[in-house]
């Protein structure tokens, strides 16, 4: 439908008199109204105050529809009609905001900025604010990215290596203001990759939430767990026990180290870590826990609970000691994971309260993904694939047994 005479040069005086800002605004609001009538007219079957032999309906006046767009809100008149329904295919149903805003509030909301701030931002970009939950519904349609990401197959190579951690953030939860943990699982793959596994929201106190999350790994396929690395979280350490039967665990030393301080005093603290430090500067199995018994008997005299501490810890904090070497200061603690925890923290904590775990989940998710997506695009592995083939033996040769394989053997050999 073209605008007659009349109606250009009204806009034209308009736009005369508009400033920038104001024009585009202008220019934008007359296009789409045009585009609007366009639709409606086909899908009636006539203009407005046309008589055809298609006509399906008529028109019954028109109703406000507020959009906002990058250049500021713009109304456009929605035609009604007497039998049916009319909605341009433009402006989807119910929709406030066009698609450049959407994937904008969407990555603000990932970004970690609070949903205050992104009104503040909308009303930045020329738009009129948006409450919170219209951010919150917008934020949502993130979930199927995540739902997809987090129920990926995981099976298609081994993960020698796991690290298992959890952070915790405030959420309300039936009218009470909680404590929940974002727990995560990362894996160095047969290939020296790292990857994000999983994640999950819920309470890491109980051994129940870790088996769960550690069972749906092992659904999706998680296989080839030579190692976890976490710290002694007895909910945690009994779930790997049950559910990753078969691999060993190494307690991180960060953790064992900030427990073990705890029972001496403040000075006496810088001594007795250099003492700790020299187990794992070690070079072989052997010296590691040899060395672990020399510390113990050289501390059991001023320190005796440190002593026992020590020993009693010696499988779990030299696990990583029956790994190839070159592995050994990427294996013995959990701070390659801590480093992303403080990533999900950094984001989480611009938002304080979350209104349910549902929200928790989908951020802190997000966050992963991004982490996830940046060392999947990395040409740089976490450990070299030489140093990885150390862990996977070239398996024997098979003899073989019957004339026919014998004869085969021969023509291989000669060829």
């Amino acid at each position: 439908m073209a605008l007659d005479q009349s109606a250009l040069l009204e806009l034209l005086e308009m736009f005369k008199s508009a400033d920038a800002g104001e024009l585009m605004r202008r220019l934008l609001a007359t296009m789409l109204q045009e585009l609007v009538e366009a639709e409606a007219t086909a899908v009636i079957g006539a203009g407005p105050h046309e008589r055809t032999q298609t006509r399906r309906t008529q028109r019954n006046g028109s109703r406000d529809k507020l959009v906002t767009t990058g250049v500021g809100d713009v109304t456009v008149k929605i035609p009604r009609t007497r039998t049916g329904s009319f909605f341009p295919a433009l402006l989807a149903p119910r929709r406030r905001i066009d698609v450049a805003l959407h994937a904008v509030i969407c990555q603000a909301f990932v970004e970690g900025v609070s949903t205050r701030r992104v009104d503040d931002l909308v009303i930045a970009m020329g738009g009129s604010g948006i409450s919170k939950s219209e951010v919150s519904r917008i934020c949502a349609q993130l979930d199927t990215d995540v739902a997809a990401w987090r129920t990926r197959p995981l099976d298609d190579q081994p993960f020698p290596y796991v690290f298992l951690d959890a952070t915790y953030c405030k959420t309300r939860i039936n009218k009470r203001v909680v404590s929940q943990a974002v727990v995560i699982a990362t894996g160095v793959s047969a290939d020296g990759r790292r990857e994000v596994l999983g994640c999950a929201v819920g309470d890491s106190e109980t051994e129940a939430f870790w088996t769960e999350f550690l069972r749906d790994l092992r659904e999706r396929g998680l296989h080839g767990v030579q190692l976890v690395i976490s710290d002694a979280h007895s909910g945690l350490t009994a779930a790997a026990d049950t559910v990753l039967q078969g691999s060993a665990w190494q307690r991180c030393r960060v953790h064992f180290m900030r427990n073990l301080l705890a029972k001496v005093s403040k000075g006496d603290g810088e001594m007795v870590a250099a003492l700790i430090r020299t187990i794992f500067a070690q070079p072989t199995p052997d010296t590691v826990r040899g060395q672990l018994e020399v510390v113990a008997g050289m501390l059991e005299p001023k320190f005796p609970a440190v002593a026992v501490m020590l020993r009693d810890a010696k499988t779990d904090l030299t696990a990583f000691a029956d790994f190839p070497q070159p592995h050994w200061r990427r294996i013995w603690s959990t701070n390659p994971i801590e480093r992303l925890n403080k990533e999900v923290k950094r984001r989480t904590d611009v938002v304080g309260i979350f209104p349910n775990t549902d929200a928790l989940l989908r951020l802190s998710a997000c966050v992963l993904i991004e982490a996830h997506d940046e060392w999947q695009d990395s040409d740089r592995r976490y450990l070299s694939e030489a140093s990885m083939a150390l862990l996977f033996p070239t398996p024997p040769l098979v003899l073989p047994t019957t004339t026919t394989e014998v004869t085969t053997a021969r023509e291989l050999a000669t060829a």
